[in-house]
């Protein structure tokens, strides 16, 4: 049987050519959609791994504005009433305020001198944006990939008059790590509303590096323009202790065997006036990135069922062609005793004398045009994310600060690489749809006596 399988796969070579270019095409689809998803998985994960089990307590702006630069104002005594329940591993606050550098410049762009007022050039000519943040590891925009530590360290809780530079601006102004600069508060901040006039020294511990990804109409908008502080100096800027101050927001990170759904509902019987405030689940601050995954998921779902369906159709199609063209042989093989499943156990054999290259070509084909084809399709919805972006943008005249850009993160890139388990699935579901195909294109015939199959060949 085996040797006639093969004798029949080899004396119709052009027939076996055929179906064996239609399995490895379709099977290196499906390899190619398997390999686009499980990158994509591991995409999401490298961005998504320190926050799938954290949530973030906001404003709610609905019915509170924030600060008058319309900053957050979480009140540090109600972000301590959740931070101390069991369910917490850990937290991270934050506090958005405004400084002055001492004796240094920041950068400029020719679009942000050609915005600026002559007003504003004398107020905020050396003004930095703050984000003052106990564990600068976890600060949102490094999370997301907008700012990236290149030297040095990053903040921790018990850190004092330490901060994090951008490496042009440490450039600009000839500072390395370890370097001391002063900071000073700014009188004509509006959310300096005490009024305070501070000068507070501090070291650079680290440089990090990121750059905006549209224009911008104000230089402390420039990523380089932003300074990484302790939660101290963030406060002392603006008069107040780590106590007295208030926070952008904050983020807390729930003990790995408790449920985030049902921590977050605990939470709302808490004595905090939780019409100032949402809790939010941390990976939805980044809704370009999940609408990028799931787009990318969406395609790369159809690829896989639409590659097996064709591939059904298609195989179905010529086996049907092929046995209606082998009738007067099976007639033959049961005139002589040979049983039909026999018969039909030479076609699934000969079937696989054609597979076995085929999915051994469709593996190096996927392997040479996975990546090509996923990064085209990762362009594709990122592109059309970016649009969207843009016009949702122009309607609401949004800045163009890392906070935003961190808002619109989408994936940049997907390593798309060929894993043993997605051949297996792939061989194991292209098989299948081959031997339903085998048997809906041999049923009617074998169901046939040799008289009636004789007939029919005349």
């Amino acid at each position: 049987m085996i040797k006639n399988a093969f004798a029949y796969v080899t004396r119709k070579s052009l027939k076996s050519l055929i179906i064996l270019l239609v399995i490895l095409a379709m099977s290196a689809l499906s390899l190619i959609s398997l390999s686009i998803k499980d990158a994509t998985n591991r995409a999401s994960e490298d961005t998504f791994g320190n926050i799938t089990n954290s949530f973030s307590m906001e404003i709610n702006r609905q019915v509170n504005p924030g600060t008058p630069r319309g900053g957050g104002n979480v009140k540090g005594q109600d972000i301590k009433k959740i931070s101390e329940s069991q369910d917490i591993d850990h937290f991270v606050k934050r506090i958005n305020s405004v400084a002055d550098l001492v004796g240094h410049d920041i950068i400029e762009t020719e679009e942000t001198i050609a915005n600026q007022s002559p007003e504003r050039e004398k107020n905020f000519k050396r003004t930095v944006m703050l984000t003052g943040v106990n564990d600068s590891s976890k600060e949102t925009k490094f999370v997301s990939g907008v700012y990236k530590l290149v030297e040095g360290t990053h903040l921790e809780d018990q850190d004092k008059n330490k901060i994090l530079m951008h490496r042009d601006l440490a450039e600009k102004n000839n500072l390395k790590v370890g370097d001391k600069i002063k900071i000073k508060s700014n009188l004509f901040d509006a959310d300096n509303e005490k009024g305070a006039d501070e000068t507070v020294e501090v070291e650079i511990k680290g440089l990090f590096d990121g750059h905006n990804n549209g224009g911008v109409s104000a230089a402390q908008e420039l990523y380089e323009n932003t300074l990484i502080t302790d939660i101290d100096t963030a406060a002392k800027v603006y008069g107040n202790t780590e106590d007295t101050a208030v926070y952008q927001d904050a983020t807390f990170f729930v003990k790995g065997n408790k449920n985030l759904d049902q921590v977050i509902k605990e939470f709302g019987k808490l004595d905090i006036n939780w019409k100032e405030y949402n809790l939010i689940k941390s990976s939805s601050n980044y809704p370009a990135l999940q609408q990028s995954i799931s787009g990318i998921y969406s395609i790369a779902n159809k690829l896989f069922a639409g590659s097996l369906i064709f591939a059904g159709v298609i195989v179905s199609l010529l086996l049907f062609l092929w046995m209606n063209a082998r009738k007067k042989e099976i007639a033959v093989l049961l005139s002589l005793g040979i049983s039909k499943a026999r018969i039909f156990g030479q076609f699934v054999i000969e079937l696989l004398f054609i597979s076995i290259p085929a999915f051994i070509g469709a593996y190096f084909s996927a392997d040479y045009t996975g990546k090509i084809l996923g990064n085209n399709i990762l362009n594709k919805v990122t592109g059309d994310i970016a649009k969207q972006i843009a016009r949702q943008s122009s309607s609401s005249q949004l800045g163009g600060g890392a906070e935003v850009d961190g808002f619109n993160k989408t994936l940049t890139s997907l390593d798309v690489n060929i894993m043993p388990k997605s051949m297996i699935y792939v061989v194991l579901f292209m098989s299948l749809v081959l031997i339903i195909s085998l048997i809906i294109s041999s049923s009617s015939i074998l169901k046939k006596n040799p008289k009636e199959l004789l007939i029919d060949t005349k």
